[in-house]
């Protein structure tokens, strides 16, 4: 296909160069005539701008960072991280960006990035997902004045866009749902790694105080939303003996599983288990599958990629925080987990 220079689309729709680059470059005040007959020629030959010298008129670059505080290991197995950036993906195609991928999990990859894209004008604006607690991190972008918006609650909300669901309430759900049970003893697996599992954690205390049911410091494990992290924090809780247990992510309340197995207790006869996040690993998990609290992960990314723009072209002054709210999605298998515990606590009393 032959390559078209600006001149020849000029000659072609009858205007000069600099009018078809106003057109490219959307520039108002042209005549609806005019924009149609260049937009009909670039149409009609296939042409593409170069993007260098589009971005040299234009100050854009058209390309969107993605910073994600994780190892590449992490990134490419926890399912989350795939529906997430899928959901950008599709976003940024839609509305023509780039999307350029920054991973970070030492202090010599995060110097690195932060040389990438603050000052050097690689970037229109940056995503960062807020999976793990980095303050100087932060302040540095923050104070670069690149648009940025956060997936996830990020420590300093107060100046910062961000998406997220509403945490609290799921929290609050999942910890419902075991109390509605029947269960009183319920133990909760949270992340220590951002505000997100620190709102699960509400959640669950504000839960158990509407339905009289004490805190209690014992009954808390941590982990980092790994499955290795599940596994080893329900580990800790069995010694506790709950009777049901909330894992603060899909991944923790797999690994949580597993311990459970080894020890040879059964879900939910012995410990029941409810998930966040509804991957769909949850909904194909057997015997029984995993009750999930529902969050929209793939749309949060679609949403973050929205509000981006809207902060790169202006039309977004104060700080944004839009959250969803959960809705609670049994998984294929929660009717048979609450005839099964049901069984089981009638077993024990008969």
């Amino acid at each position: 296909m032959k390559r078209y220079t600006l001149e020849e689309i000029g000659k072609l729709a009858g205007v000069s160069r600099a009018t078809v680059s106003r057109v490219i470059n959307h520039y108002p005040h042209i005549r609806p005539e005019i924009r149609e007959r260049v937009e009909a020629v670039i149409a009609q030959t296939g042409f593409q701008p170069n993007a260098v010298a589009r971005s040299l008129v234009s100050s854009r670059t058209n390309i969107v960072g993605l910073i994600i505080p994780s190892t590449v290991e992490e990134v490419f197995t926890d399912p989350y991280y795939a529906y997430v950036i899928n959901g950008i993906s599709q976003s940024c195609n839609t509305n023509g960006l780039i999307l350029s991928l920054f991973l970070i999990h030492s202090l010599e990859e995060e110097r690195n990035v932060i040389q990438a894209v603050v000052g050097t004008g690689l970037v229109d604006g940056l995503i960062i997902t807020a999976s793990r607690r980095n303050r100087e991190m932060l302040a540095t972008l923050l104070a670069s004045q690149l648009p940025i918006v956060f997936i996830g609650q990020p420590d300093n909300d107060t100046n910062t866009h961000y998406v997220d669901v509403d945490n609290v309430s799921g929290g609050y759900l999942a910890t419902e749902h075991l109390i509605s049970l029947g269960y009183e003893n319920i133990g909760i697996i949270v992340s220590y790694m951002n505000k997100s599992g620190e709102a699960r954690l509400d959640g669950y205390k504000r839960a158990l105080n509407d339905h009289g049911l004490p805190f209690s410091e014992d009954l808390v494990a941590y982990g980092d939303y790994s499955l290795e992290s599940g596994y080893h924090a329900m580990k800790q809780l069995i010694k506790r003996k709950p009777q049901a247990v909330f894992a603060t992510n899909d991944t923790m309340a797999f690994g949580a599983i597993r311990a459970l197995k080894e020890a040879g207790l059964r879900v939910p006869e012995d410990i029941a288990i409810i998930g966040f996040d509804d991957l769909p690993s949850a909904q194909r998990s057997e015997n029984p599958a995993l009750s999930t609290i529902h969050q929209p992960i793939q749309q949060t990314g679609l949403d973050a990629v929205e509000l981006l723009l809207k902060v790169v072209n202006g039309e977004v002054q104060k700080a944004q925080h839009q959250s969803f709210r959960q809705r609670w999605l049994f998984a294929k298998a929660a009717a048979h987990l609450e005839r099964l515990a049901r069984e089981a606590k009638n077993t024990a009393t008969s």
